[in-house]
Order: C-alpha cells, then structure tokens, then sequence
C-alpha cells in the first residue's frame, strides 16, 4: 500500500502540493483528476523519490520511499515526457531497464513491441509522440513492478491504443495484482479503468472517493410524473440535482437504489428508470455539494 502523510512540497512561495493524506490499496487503479497546475505531476514526483518533500512523507508498505532504493525498485515512473539516451533504440532501453528491474521479461517486451508495431533497432528520437507513449508503457509493464507510475500517458495514444494501454494493465492487474497509478486531466479517459479516483485542485485532495461506493450511493432516474406533480413534491427523495425536458423529469438522487425505486413507485408515476450515471456526472455531483463547479476544474 501507498500512503501519503501531511504531503507538501513548494516551489519559492508556490504550494504545488498542499498537506496531501491519501492512501493507495494494491490491486486496484488510482486515478488522480486535476487539471494542470493542480499538483498532480509533483505528487507523482515524490510518490516516485525524485522530488524530496517539504513536509511529510510518502510510504510503500510504511517505508519511505525518497532516497531508498529497495523501494523504488518495486515501482516504474512513466512521467509526461518520457526520458531517452540519445540516439538509443527500444533495445537498449530494454538493457538499460534490465540492469534496474531485475524481474524484466525480455520475451514479452519483444513480443509487445511486436505487437505494438514498433522496430526494437529504430532510433527512438524518430518515434512520434504516441509512439514513444507506447514504448514508455511497454517497458513499464515488462519491468514488473508492483506499482506503476503514469503522469498523462494516454494523451497521445489514438483510441485503438489507449483501449490496448488499458487492457495490459487490466490483464497484469488480475495475474500479477499489479497497482495503477494514473494522473491525467480528462475524468473521461480514466472512467472505464479506475476503482477510485481523487480529485486535486490547488495542490490539495478535494474528494478521494471510491467508485463503486459512489455509485451505490447516488443515482439518476428518468420520469414522468402524474399530472400536476412537480419534482418539489417527491419530498421522500434526496434530490441534488433537476433536468426538465417537456413532461420528462431527470433527477440525480442519492441513497441506496432499492430504497430509492421503493420511495418512487410510491409516487404513482406514469413511468420511471433508472440509468447508469457517468464518472463525470458523480463527481459533478459531488463537487456541487462541496460549492466547485467541475467543469471549470476539470474540462
């Protein structure tokens, strides 16, 4: 497990971490939402012990990780813009990495490289953008580490390969309990990956919720109610939030489903359902309560 204590790291008079406490379970995607200049490529620089922090501490199963070693071979740091020597080839970053991970299958890393289309003796100073992301994952995966570090790596992958990049991490995560770690801006890119997702802005967590706890707790349903009847009526339902589009109601409820469905059909309505809610929608919803509008964090 990873855990960050009282986290806190400045630049002059910029707090660009602000006393982070956040804990990370193995096996499980963290997804870490933010936009730029929220804290989230200098928190993966400390998790990962290349920045020490001001305060506090980051801790991989309550050892600290800055300056250690034997801590930092257990995780791959995947940072925005990845690191290459000069005129190297995919080969020799395989080398390279061999001699830091011990534990780096050679067999697979040809076998990804091949599959990915990428040429182990081509300069990777030519690859594009997305092609160097690609590689920069494969020698994450291959390293087998229990944690991987990823600042923004699906943001120059086309939607074919970000739907790959997702699935490698999928497959180590159910054989090898491999953990995830994913920084980006986009809450719709990590929606399909992520089991918890923490929200930073100005340095500091605004929510860390877990996703599936989140969903049972709040819910949309659509519905048309009896003549005369208005969404302020449904008195039995903790409404946060209303859409009106003719005689169709939508609401965004939170409790427990079955108890909200009971509470509905109490009603009498014409019709009623209830639809899956988005990660974006659930963290509006959140964020709402806490007085932040998302949309301007976030998109």
């Amino acid at each position: 497990m990873i855990e960050a204590k009282n986290l806190t790291k400045r630049f002059d008079n910029i707090i660009a971490v602000d006393h982070i406490n956040a804990k990370i379970k193995d096996g499980y995607v963290f997804g870490l939402i933010g936009t730029n200049g929220a804290g989230k490529s200098t928190f993966l620089r400390m998790a990962s012990g290349v920045l020490r922090p001001d305060e506090g501490s980051v801790q991989i199963d309550g050892e600290d990780v800055f300056e250690n070693t034997r801590v930092k071979a257990r995780f791959f740091y995947i940072s925005d813009d990845q690191f290459f020597f000069g005129n190297a080839s995919p080969n020799d970053m395989m080398v390279y990495y061999r001699t830091i991970y011990p534990m780096f299958n050679v067999p697979r890393f040809y076998h990804l490289l091949e599959s990915f289309g990428l040429d182990k003796r081509r300069k990777v100073s030519t690859f594009s953008k997305g092609m160097k992301k690609q590689l920069s994952v494969i020698l994450g995966i291959c390293a087998n580490t229990d944690y991987i570090f990823c600042d923004e790596t699906f943001d120059g992958l086309d939607p074919v390969m970000r739907q790959a990049v997702k699935s490698l991490f999928a497959s180590d995560m159910a054989e090898r309990k491999l953990t995830p770690i994913i920084a980006s801006h986009n809450l719709r890119e990590l929606e399909d990956i992520c089991d918890h997702v923490g929200l930073l802005h100005k340095g500091g967590i605004l929510l860390s919720r877990d996703l599936d706890e989140m969903k049972l707790n709040i819910h949309k349903l659509q519905c048309v109610l009896k003549p005369g009847e208005k969404a302020e009526d449904l008195t039995d339902l903790d409404i946060i939030k209303t859409e009106t589009r003719g005689s169709l109601l939508t609401l965004t409820v939170r409790g427990v489903k079955e108890e909200i469905e009971a509470a509905m059909q109490s009603y009498e309505p014409l019709f009623f359902e209830t639809i899956p809610l988005s990660l974006e929608e659930i963290f509006i919803s959140e964020t709402e309560v806490a007085g932040y509008d998302i949309k301007k964090l976030i998109f």
